[in-house]
């Protein structure tokens, strides 16, 4: 047995009971404009995301009073976020003199995506905890909004959120995860560069489910944020939504 083998013996993936966050609230205006984009103009026919800002609270609890919505392009299953790095620089200064920071990623999943037997995809994990290996932070929170039809054909918009568990970062940062993803790949097993251990059995392939902790979703109404907005800070926000 090589040291690879027995590294590999060693890494046992199991489900993580508990977040590092007590819950994550959403400023109402700030939930509703992102759906409503989605939905009355997308039709949830493609795929769309953005980065999450508000704040940590002491005991834990995170805050989102705004969304940044990056340049990007969806299609029905895949969302590639095409990142502007000065753009982001002047969205987190923003975020930073109303006292907020990056805080999750939110993205929505598409109508034939609720067709299939997964909560998260393979390519949705692996976004997802890229996002959240580069925020260093345990707090992060991953969103997901979706449209689900009830077998009478009445339509509902839900958010779910969650934490990527520690060892689904650990996996990431470590380069054990198959980044690349074959056609014929089933979209609710993330695959493995080598053995982990999963129920006392060596696999490769992963059920996305263990790497998902669940965060309670609350709602609130960020007055503060609203009327507190400098005039400088206002410019600037006005500008950015003219270009993007």
């Amino acid at each position: 047995m090589t040291m690879d083998d027995l590294i590999a013996k060693q890494m046992r993936v199991t489900r993580q009971e508990n977040p590092h966050c007590e819950s994550v609230s959403f400023d109402r205006d700030c939930a509703d404009a992102f759906q409503q984009y989605v939905n009355e103009t997308l039709a949830f026919a493609v795929k769309r995301g953005g980065f999450m800002y508000g704040t940590v609270l002491e005991d834990k609890r995170v805050e989102v009073n705004f969304i940044y919505e990056p340049p990007q392009q969806g299609t029905e299953e895949v969302l590639y976020i095409l990142r502007d790095e000065e753009e982001e620089k002047l969205v987190d200064a923003i975020a930073a003199g109303l006292g907020m920071k990056k805080v999750g990623f939110i993205f929505t999943q598409t109508i034939m995506q609720n067709k299939k037997d997964y909560t998260l995809s393979n390519r949705e994990v692996l976004q997802a905890v890229e996002f959240h290996a580069e925020s260093n932070m345990e707090e992060w929170v991953t969103a997901v909004v979706k449209l689900e039809v009830s077998e009478e054909g009445s339509a509902a918009i839900h958010f779910e959120a969650f934490q990527m568990s520690d060892m689904c970062v650990r996996l990431f940062k470590e380069g054990w995860f198959e980044t690349e993803i074959a056609e014929g790949d089933d979209p609710k097993l993330s695959k493995m560069k080598k053995d982990v251990v999963v129920g006392g059995k060596d696999v490769k392939e992963v059920d996305n489910d263990f790497f998902l902790v669940v965060v309670k979703i609350l709602d609130h109404q960020c007055v503060q944020a609203q009327t507190a907005v400098p005039e400088g800070y206002k410019l600037l926000i006005n500008s950015m939504a003219e270009t993007v």
